[in-house]
C-alpha cells in the first residue's frame, strides 16, 4: 500500500513523461485531445482517398504520364506518407492522449513526417519551376523531357533528406511538441546546436522554395498578360487570364496558409525562449500543415484538366460523361498552349 502511494504522488505533482500516460489535464482538457483527434481522423480518410485517387488514375491512363504531371504524382505520393507515418500516429496518440509508441519512435516519426513534408513542399516549388521553364522559355527552345521531370523528383526527395536527416545524427533533434501527441524538430530547447538547425531549415525548407514559388508563377502571369494584350478582343482570353489569375493565387495562399504558421511559430519560439505558449496553441500550426495533404490534391490536381477528365471516365466505367467537352471550344491558340502546359501536355508559349 506504501509503495503504491509512494508511485503515485509523483504523477499528482507534476506532469507526467510523454511517454507514461494521458497528458490531460496537466497540458489540456481531454475534450482537446478528442478534438484534434476526429480533425486528423477525417484527414486520414480524405487524405489517404484523394491521393489514392491521384496514384490509381495515373497508373489507369498513360496520358498522364506526360513529364510535368510527374512532380504531381510525386505531391500525392508524399502527401500519402505524410498521411501514414504522421496523420495516423497522431491520430492513435491524441485518443490515448499521449505517444503510446515510445521515445524511438517519436524520433523515428519526427524524421519521417519532416523528410515527407519537405518533400511535399519542395514539389509545390519544382512544379511551379517546371511551369515557368515549359511557358516562359527562359532557355530558348530547351524542351522538357521525362528524364528532366525525373531529375525533378529525386531533387525533392535528395534534398529533403539532406535537411532533415541532421536531427538524426545530433544536430538539434526531434521530440515531442505541443500536446504531446507529435514530434518534430525541437524549437523549444534552445542554445546554439537547436537554433543554428532551425535557422537553416527556415531557410532551406521554406524561403528558398517559397521564393522560388514567387518567382516563377509571377512570370508566368507575365507571359499570360502579354498574350491577352495581343488579343484584346477575345473574350475566351481575358476570361482565361482569370481562370490562371485565380489558380495561381490559390496554390501561392495554400502554400502559405499550410507553411506560415507553422515556419512562424518555431523562428518565434527558437528566437524567444521566454514567450509562454500555450500546448494547444502549440500545437496548431503541426496539426494545421498536416491538413495540407487533402487540399493540396484538389488544388493542384483536381483542378487539372486532363486528371480531371481521367478521373470522371474512370468513375463513369470509361463511358464520356458529360461536362468533359473543352469548357472554351473557341479559346485563343496562345492561351490553349499555356493551359496544355498548366495540364502537362509540356506546350510552351510565349508572344509573339
Amino acid at each position: 500500500m506504501n509503495v503504491s502511494n509512494t508511485s503515485q504522488a509523483p504523477v499528482q505533482h507534476r506532469t507526467p513523461s510523454t511517454f507514461e500516460g494521458p497528458q490531460w489535464p496537466h497540458l489540456a482538457p481531454r475534450s482537446i485531445y478528442t478534438s484534434v483527434a476526429v480533425l486528423m481522423g477525417i484527414v486520414v480518410f480524405s487524405a489517404s482517398f484523394v491521393n489514392g485517387l491521384v496514384i490509381v488514375v495515373s497508373i489507369r491512363y498513360k496520358k498522364l504520364r506526360s513529364p510535368l504531371n510527374y512532380i504531381l504524382v510525386n505531391l500525392a505520393v508524399a502527401d500519402l506518407l505524410v498521411t501514414f507515418f504522421g496523420s495516423t500516429i497522431s491520430f492513435s496518440n491524441n485518443i490515448n492522449g499521449f505517444f503510446v509508441l515510445g521515445k524511438r519512435v517519436c524520433g523515428l516519426e519526427g524524421f519521417l513526417v519532416s523528410l515527407t513534408g519537405t518533400v511535399g513542399l519542395w514539389s509545390l516549388a519544382i512544379l511551379a519551376f517546371e511551369r515557368y521553364i515549359v511557358i516562359c522559355k527562359p532557355m530558348g527552345d530547351f524542351r522538357f523531357r521525362h528524364k528532366h521531370a525525373v531529375m525533378g523528383c529525386v531533387f525533392t526527395w535528395i534534398w529533403s533528406l539532406l535537411w532533415t536527416a541532421p536531427p538524426m545524427l545530433g544536430w538539434s533533434s526531434y521530440v515531442p511538441e505541443g500536446l504531446r501527441t507529435s514530434c518534430g524538430p525541437n524549437w523549444y530547447t534552445g542554445g546554439s546546436n537547436n537554433n543554428s538547425y532551425i535557422m537553416t531549415l527556415f531557410v532551406t525548407c521554406f524561403i528558398i522554395p517559397l521564393s522560388l514559388i514567387l518567382f516563377s508563377y509571377t512570370n508566368l502571369l507575365v507571359t499570360l498578360r502579354a498574350v491577352a494584350a495581343q488579343q484584346k478582343e477575345s473574350e475566351t482570353t481575358r476570361r482565361a487570364e482569370r481562370e490562371v489569375t485565380r489558380m495561381v493565387i490559390a496554390m501561392v495562399m495554400a502554400f502559405l496558409i499550410c507553411w506560415l504558421p507553422y515556419a512562424t511559430f518555431a523562428m518565434v519560439v527558437a528566437t524567444n525562449k521566454d514567450i509562454p505558449i500555450q500546448p494547444t496553441l502549440a500545437s496548431l500550426p503541426s496539426y494545421f500543415s498536416k491538413t495540407a495533404t487533402v487540399y493540396n490534391p484538389v488544388i493542384y490536381i483536381f483542378m487539372n484538366k486532363q486528371f480531371r477528365d481521367c478521373l470522371l471516365k474512370m468513375m463513369c466505367c470509361n463511358r464520356n460523361p458529360s461536362g468533359m467537352q473543352e469548357t472554351s471550344p473557341a479559346m485563343a491558340g496562345a492561351y490553349k498552349g499555356i493551359m496544355s502546359a498548366l495540364d502537362g501536355s509540356g506546350n510552351k508559349v510565349t508572344p509573339s
